[in-house]
């Protein structure tokens, strides 16, 4: 049977890669995609956490539930500011936007 520190393990190397995409990538779409990861971690998270704890009650199903909300709304919204960003100046390079400088 598998245990709950297993899939703790693999959520925090989820995390992990997330966190190493956001910190290291250049391009905004990937650095969207880094977001996805961690935020699948943490639901991967909620929800072997929500049946190895207490499966009777769904919790931790209810919560995950809500962050794949927030993460589609975000991602849609975001995916709109880079479709315009790069229209205005042709690249998603993180390091070459500076439409918010003064």
């Amino acid at each position: 049977m598998i245990d709950l520190a297993f899939f703790q393990i693999v959520s925090g190397a989820l995390f992990a890669i997330g966190l190493y995409g956001v910190l290291a990538r250049r391009s905004a779409v990937l650095v969207l995609m880094s977001i996805e990861l961690m935020l699948n971690a943490v639901n991967l998270n909620l929800i072997a956490s929500a049946a190895f704890l207490d499966p009777s009650r769904f919790t931790g199903l209810i919560i995950a539930i809500f962050v794949i909300t927030v993460a589609a709304a975000e991602v849609g919204l975001a995916l709109a500011i880079v479709l315009r960003i790069f229209r205005n100046r042709a690249t998603v390079n993180l390091d070459e936007i500076d439409l918010m400088k003064g």
